[in-house]
């Protein structure tokens, strides 16, 4: 990423993780992961955090009640991919994580990372500024499905990491925003066309 492109992620933003990703890159088992291969599975023990080299990784959730699966988030190379806190005790994963493209990850297991956290009081101080980022990410993202329309959220997504948009699928962004991919096509082509006008 360039200096001038905004991350889609903003959990590392005032944090140092050196720490994490040298641990990672020194210890880390290398992994190469095809598309579709997951990490994680829902409701089986979450065990890894990892640090991307190459590709993009999403989190997705299954509703029962549809039969379907939705997108709840994506990680990109240069992030850290877990079911983070559930990684760090082993306790049930809440989302399945899935290479969406060939990937190439350096994973460690979480409860490394928890003892890495035990053993130094500035380490442990960044774990809990980390949950407390996470939170605010997420919750963030929460809170956009009351404070904008679709085309707002599609529309913040493409101001704040227009470089994220060119690299997913349409079903995947959809999916994301929460609406359907033939719905995302006819905002992409309003957008378009308004930009055009401009």
């Amino acid at each position: 990423m360039t200096v001038e492109e905004k991350h889609f992620n903003t959990y590392k933003e005032g944090l140092d993780l050196q720490f994490l990703y040298d641990y990672c890159m020194e210890h880390g088992e290398r992994r190469t992961m095809e598309r579709g291969e997951t990490l994680e599975e829902a409701g089986e023990p979450s065990r890894w955090i990892g640090y991307v080299e190459r590709g993009c990784f999403k989190y997705m959730v299954h509703n029962d009640e549809e039969g379907k699966d939705y997108c709840t988030g994506f990680v990109f190379e240069g992030e850290f991919v877990a079911d983070y806190p559930y990684c760090l005790d082993g306790d049930k994963a809440e989302i399945t994580i899935e290479a969406d493209m060939l990937c190439v990850v350096r994973v460690i297991e979480g409860a490394e990372l928890q003892r890495m956290f035990d053993e130094d009081m500035e380490r442990m101080r960044i774990g809990m500024q980390l949950m407390q980022n996470l939170f605010k990410m997420v919750y963030a993202r929460d809170l956009d499905y009351y404070r904008y329309s679709a085309r707002g959220r599609y529309r913040q997504l493409l101001e704040r990491c227009p470089q994220v948009v060119q690299m997913l699928s349409l079903k995947d962004i959809a999916s994301f925003l929460n609406i359907t991919p033939t719905y995302l096509s006819k905002l992409r082509k309003e957008i378009t066309f308004e930009r055009k006008e401009d």
